[in-house]
């Protein structure tokens, strides 16, 4: 179920940390000239920071390291770590979320000399080549053949992530109260029949508005909204226990099982590696393996 992303996006994605900083979209570089196809950049954020949704002119291509970047785009949140960037449409209205000290990079594409088209947001795979060459074309001293060079080899080695971690949200009036808390509040235990009983409701009408809107479940896709967050806490330095603790499991070993089977592999062989290899994904929202 794929919804337009040209509209309104909400600001919030998690409750706000003490301490972020919310911004208003920066200005494009000044680099923006016609001879120019790919403007890149890079800047570091020491707090965590916010921008307010907005959208671009230009296609926008953002990665991150040492950190997430997690946005939110009408109704589906994407969540960006190392190894992974987030393709963004020119127009497509979306608000963002970044880690503290995480190093945010970003290039521009001017849309009418970009030969290949990408009309939804997109998780690329930010391989070395690319990254390398994005970083060279952040250059403000590139001879014109030069930059026209690694451009075309851009364009040769972009291309879109085996996994696309993005997660659907309902969109639904009947249960988007649900995804609105779990949203402000990982850790809200409550199950199928208490929060059926909350909507006055029943649960039979819970699951399958859970499964019509976004293909999973409510246990699943609460499990997939906390690995989504536990991506960021992670890239922010606690550990496991905290972050199981944090997002309301019983026991760590019972949040790794869950971060196995949403993302393939445990949290200390994703954040060690990089996670650059492969998943099983059978399920097209993070990865979730269906039982």
């Amino acid at each position: 179920m794929v919804r337009s992303s040209r509209g309104a996006a909400s600001p919030g994605t998690w409750r706000r940390e003490t301490g972020t900083v919310v911004r208003r979209a920066a200005a494009l570089p000044e680099q923006a000239a016609a001879a120019s196809i790919i403007i890149a950049g890079s800047r570091v954020p020491r707090v965590p920071t916010e921008w307010a949704p907005h959208s671009h002119p230009l296609h926008e291509l953002v990665w991150v390291r040492g950190g997430t970047l997690t946005s939110r785009v009408e109704d589906r949140i994407f969540t960006v770590s190392e190894g992974h960037g987030l393709w963004m449409p020119a127009d497509v209205v979306h608000a963002g979320r970044a880690t503290a000290g995480a190093e945010f990079y970003d290039a521009f594409f001017v849309p009418d000399r970009t030969p290949f088209v990408f009309e939804e947001p997109v998780a690329i795979a930010m391989t070395p080549v690319l990254e390398s060459l994005l970083t060279h074309l952040a250059r403000r001293d590139l001879a014109a053949a030069a930059r026209a060079r690694a451009e075309s080899v851009v364009f040769d080695v972009l291309q879109p992530s085996e996994r696309q971690l993005a997660l659907q949200l309902p969109g639904d009036a009947r249960i988007d109260a649900i995804a609105e808390a779990l949203l402000d509040d990982p850790a809200d235990s409550r199950s199928l029949e208490e929060w059926a009983r909350v909507l006055g409701t029943s649960d039979r009408t819970v699951t399958r508005a859970f499964r019509h809107a976004t293909g999973l479940s409510f246990a699943q896709w609460r499990q997939a909204l906390r690995v989504h967050r536990a991506l960021t806490l992670l890239a922010e330095g606690l550990d496991v226990q905290s972050v199981s603790e944090t997002l309301g499991y019983a026991q760590p070993s019972t949040f790794i099982a869950a971060f196995r089977r949403v993302m393939g592999t445990t949290p200390g062989a994703f954040f060690d590696t990089g996670d650059g290899t492969p998943v099983d994904v059978r399920n097209p929202v993070l990865g979730v393996q269906n039982s």
